[in-house]
């Protein structure tokens, strides 16, 4: 290969330089993926609008179930009085709805689909900081509402007492990461169908610059470092800063397969699928020939079934 045309091929794969306004663009980008400003990650608000309902839940659902306990602490347990449950009930919701991001950004960083799945390893210590978050943030507040009447509040020993918290705390975090996963699956499915012509675009964000092409002529989207790379059936490489797998949940319903670590193809595009030894397959699709690893079976069971062409 001549010096040119590897230095023609490094450029191609090279994120773009940065500006004075790179900085910024990050932040707004750091913003968009976790849905709290503008649109999430590809053409739509869903990210944003997952994390409002699933918040909602969280105050309804949180506020009732301290009521239930207030009025439970009352009828079993008179001598506590009524003052003492109506604190410690109201100081966990509250301690929880401040700390729910946190459950958000470890369901952002590998939802239940994350590939690889070693990803999903980050949920262990997330729990962990978003337990002690919780039990810090109402053990903060009940001390206040005690020193505020003159009184001292005692959590108890420390261990036995954040481990009984711990584990109501790791079930409310899998809980609120599978009402993300339901929720964002449910709201996509539902713009598709209340907009099916946005299953014929895509638009392709790199800064300010927005491209926005058919989705019949993106081939494949590979990962470039902080970047993805859509690669087009005209031969147009367009970089835009996401992560794969926040691409991954946006587009499998659009007939794109997880077929590599660093890969999705668009399965309707596929023209062979051509074995390569130890259950490894290369997807080609028109110019395009992207890797199938054996790790990804159901990827290539649905290749070969046709499924999306």
């Amino acid at each position: 290969m001549s010096a040119s045309a590897e230095r023609d091929r490094s450029s191609r794969h090279a994120p773009p330089e940065k500006g004075r306004g790179d900085q910024a663009r990050r932040l707004g980008d750091v913003w968009r993926w976790l849905g709290l400003s503008g649109d999430a990650v590809g053409t739509n608000s869903v990210a944003r609008r997952t994390l409002l309902y699933c918040y909602a839940i969280g105050m309804v659902g949180g506020g009732g179930s301290a009521a239930i306990n207030v009025i439970t602490f009352r009828h079993e347990k008179p001598q506590y009085g009524l003052a003492g449950p109506i604190v410690w009930e109201t100081s966990s919701w509250i301690s929880f709805l401040l700390f729910l991001w946190i459950v958000w950004v470890a369901f952002r960083l590998a939802p239940p689909w994350a590939r690889p799945r070693w990803r999903l390893l980050v949920h262990a210590p997330a729990a962990l900081l978003y337990s002690l978050a919780h039990v810090g943030g109402f053990i903060g507040l009940r001390t206040l509402a005690y020193a505020l009447v003159g009184d001292r509040y005692e959590f108890g020993a420390f261990l036995p007492s954040f481990s009984y918290e711990f584990a109501k705390d790791a079930f409310t975090y899998t809980l609120f990461v599978g009402l993300f996963a339901l929720i964002e699956k449910l709201l996509r499915r539902q713009a598709l169908i209340a907009a099916p012509g946005q299953t014929l675009s895509f638009d392709i964000r790199d800064g300010a610059k927005l491209t926005r092409v058919r989705l019949d002529q993106v081939l494949a989207v590979s990962a470039a470092g902080n970047y993805v790379e859509f690669l087009l059936s005209d031969r147009r490489r367009l970089l835009m800063r996401s992560s794969l797998s926040a691409l991954e949940s946006e587009l499998d319903a659009r007939g794109f397969l997880r077929t590599h670590r660093s890969w999705l193809v668009n399965a309707r595009q596929m023209t062979a699928l051509r074995p390569e030894g130890s259950g490894d397959f290369t997807v080609e699709l028109g110019n395009v020939a992207a890797p199938l690893s054996r790790r990804f079976p159901q990827a290539l069971a649905k290749l070969r079934g046709g499924a999306g062409l």
